[in-house]
């Protein structure tokens, strides 16, 4: 007698669609594409005069450097209205798909550039927004991706590891003009870019972007929708906190920014502070970030600290390091204060984008692309303030860069002020946000 045994219905769709983790493969792609528009964006402004001489003739100096503020200042604003209306359409196209438009676009927003003569000045602009646009649908949708398909025991880690990888990129993007000077002079790339090492730059930002979208398109999971949403994602945390969040993420870049630009025209105030220097300082500034990243990586801090008192210590040390650089004497002095604001601002920006993570999985392209958006803000506001700010009261200004820090932590102090009632949302752990079996 043969033994019956229950049929077991099909596996609805949602289920095949879904990933409980993702691959070595997978989340190395992944960060590589966070790399490549980082290097990019790093590689590029640096020949953006170079864009614009020859179409300009013999404009005067002060016409083409605000020329280059307004061009930096478009690609901002390209993140700034991409970012919110990616995130929502990978929310309801799925994630992989918007990720693979937006790279597509990046490449397609550089080629032209290659001929700037045949675009002009208008051209130009039009490409650098467009670029930041497209590269709007890279960066919040990355690190939605990674928070979709992570077990939030390690998501922590993974995130750390996603901002290492945009603060590398930023450091390597300079050494790629170098290394294009290089290759300019040998035979084969001389034919090819008759020796123009800015054509060669951005035909290697090009390549990398391209290599970038192939391997994401033979290596991602399956195109996911709002239908890979588990039942328990209404239980996600409420709105109200991604939106504390983005607010939280603006404060933050706003004041980046305006310390930024304040180092850059402290050397301008002081002739006896070379360019190299300040140069030296923004490495500076971008290693202590990547090693506070990395301990946040190796040590998992984020999983096992409440992420509140993460924030107040955070902002604590970016507070201290604004007043040292407010009161600074000497090279030295100015070291210490780039340097706590710099590991100030590298608790901060993974702790928040770690807590957005925690957001149902339903809005995690729109709770990324709200950050993203307000991050560009944050920076357009704050490079347009300290600017202002610098040629009224000069190095007191850092003072000023402070007074936002120090409201946030007052709320931050008092959590039912800035939080959502339920104080178990402190966590950033709620099992709404558990990768369903």
């Amino acid at each position: 007698m043969v033994e019956s045994r229950p049929m077991r219905s099909p596996p609805s769709k949602a289920r095949l669609a879904r990933q409980d983790d993702l691959g070595v493969v997978q989340l190395g792609w992944l960060a590589a594409a966070v790399f490549v528009v980082s290097a990019g964006y790093g590689a590029l402004m640096p020949l953006i005069p170079d864009w614009l001489r020859p179409l300009m003739g013999d404009a005067d100096p002060t016409v083409l450097a605000r020329h280059v503020g307004y061009l930096s200042g478009i690609y901002t604003a390209g993140i700034l209205v991409g970012a919110p209306l990616w995130g929502v359409l990978a929310d309801g196209l799925g994630r992989a798909r918007v990720l693979l438009v937006g790279l597509v676009g990046y490449v397609a927003s550089l080629l032209p550039l290659l001929r700037p003569e045949s675009v002009g000045v208008v051209g130009i602009y039009a490409l650098r927004g467009a670029a930041g646009f497209f590269v709007a649908a890279v960066v919040p949708v990355v690190p939605a991706l990674v928070a979709q398909y992570t077990p939030q025991a390690i998501r922590a880690k993974r995130f750390a590891w996603l901002g290492a990888m945009s603060l590398l990129g930023f450091l390597f993007g300079p050494g790629l003009n170098a290394v294009a000077d290089r290759l300019a002079g040998l035979g084969v790339f001389a034919a090819l870019v008759q020796g123009s090492s800015t054509k060669l730059v951005i035909g290697l930002s090009a390549a990398l972007g391209a290599l970038m979208m192939l391997g994401l398109a033979a290596t991602l999971p399956a195109p996911s929708s709002t239908l890979d949403a588990g039942p328990s994602d209404d239980d996600g945390p409420p709105e109200s906190r991604s939106f504390t969040l983005w607010l939280l993420n603006g404060v933050v870049m706003f004041v980046l920014a305006g310390f930024e630009l304040g180092i850059v025209l402290q050397g301008q105030r002081h002739p006896e502070l070379t360019s190299r220097e300040v140069s030296w300082m923004f490495a500076a500034c971008s290693l202590v970030m990547l090693g506070v990243n990395a301990v946040l990586f190796f040590t998992g801090l984020l999983e096992r600290a409440d992420p509140r008192r993460m924030l107040a210590a955070g902002m604590v040390l970016g507070i201290a390091g604004l007043a040292v650089l407010a009161r600074h004497g000497s090279e030295t002095w100015m070291y210490v204060g780039v340097s706590f604001t710099a590991a100030g601002t590298g608790i901060v920006l993974p702790t928040v984008a770690y807590l957005a993570a925690g957001s149902a999985r339903r809005r995690l392209g729109t709770a990324m692309g709200g950050l993203a958006a307000a991050a560009g803000f944050g920076q357009t506001l704050g490079s347009a303030v300290a600017g202002w700010l610098f040629g009224t009261v000069m190095q007191s200004s850092f003072a000023w860069l402070s007074i936002p820090l120090v409201a946030t932590l007052a709320f931050l102090l008092i959590p039912r002020q800035w939080w959502p009632a339920n104080p178990a949302l402190l966590t950033a752990s709620p099992s709404s946000t558990e990768t369903e079996p």
